[in-house]
């Protein structure tokens, strides 16, 4: 059976993306902080407004549980490619690809890889959706990963990152991208690991449209708050 595409309104989506297996959050190196499923659903759809999702390829880097790609399938996404470098988090992104086949005809596939380390056999891509390890732990860990999608020919690529970060912008300009604000929310940050002594912390987040010249969708000063 096919879903027919309809505009999920964010609170639908993110119970649905509830539903899935959550990300394991065990590797501190890869610095792994699951994005929640309520900014989740609300990003893929500001996701979706810009950009139409419909019937597109959809590349999902450092996937985790594959929340971002699969919320694109939710909202119609014609093919989703999950890239994940962590081999428990591909077997999560793998399990819930295979928990959603049943609702939808469009083609869902797992690739276990570093990005910008090995090889990925990833071709017809229409738009990046991703939120890459911020450097925190690894100085400078979401550059190579960065550097690969701007060195693709997509029509937009979607980054979450830590409003704290400044080298996206200038990162983005070498490859010829542009840059735009879509959303500022607070990121949670739960109490995975030991080297947290606070049980819950958040940090500001604001995710970012890459485009070509020409092709923003942001009139200046407009972007979206969520708390």
């Amino acid at each position: 059976a096919t879903l027919v595409k309809i505009m999920m309104r964010p609170k639908h989506l993110a119970i649905e993306l509830s539903k899935l297996i959550p990300h394991p959050c065990s590797n501190v190196e890869l610095e792994q902080y699951a994005t929640e499923g309520d900014l989740a659903a609300y990003w893929m759809l500001g996701v979706d407004q810009l950009d139409d999702v419909g019937g597109k390829h959809i590349l999902d880097l450092c996937a985790g549980n594959g929340i971002l790609g699969l919320g694109c399938l939710f909202i119609g996404a014609g093919s989703v490619t999950l890239v994940e470098a962590d081999p428990l988090a591909a077997e999560v992104a793998r399990n819930n690809c295979h928990t959603l086949k049943s609702k939808f005809d469009a083609q869902t596939t797992v690739i276990e890889a570093f990005v910008g380390t090995d090889e990925l056999d990833v071709s017809n891509i229409d738009i990046i959706v991703m939120n890459p390890p911020w450097g925190v732990q690894s100085k400078r860990a979401d550059r190579v990963i960065l550097q690969y999608a701007f060195a693709q020919d997509v029509e937009a690529i979607h980054v979450l990152h830590s409003a704290k970060a400044t080298h996206l912008e200038s990162l983005a300009k070498e490859f010829g991208w542009e840059v735009e604000g879509v959303l500022e929310s607070k990121f949670r940050l739960p109490p995975t690991y030991s080297h947290h002594s606070k049980g819950k912390a958040f940090t500001d987040i604001i995710c970012w449209r890459f485009y070509r010249p020409g092709n923003s969708k942001i009139p200046v000063e407009e972007i979206d708050e969520l708390e």
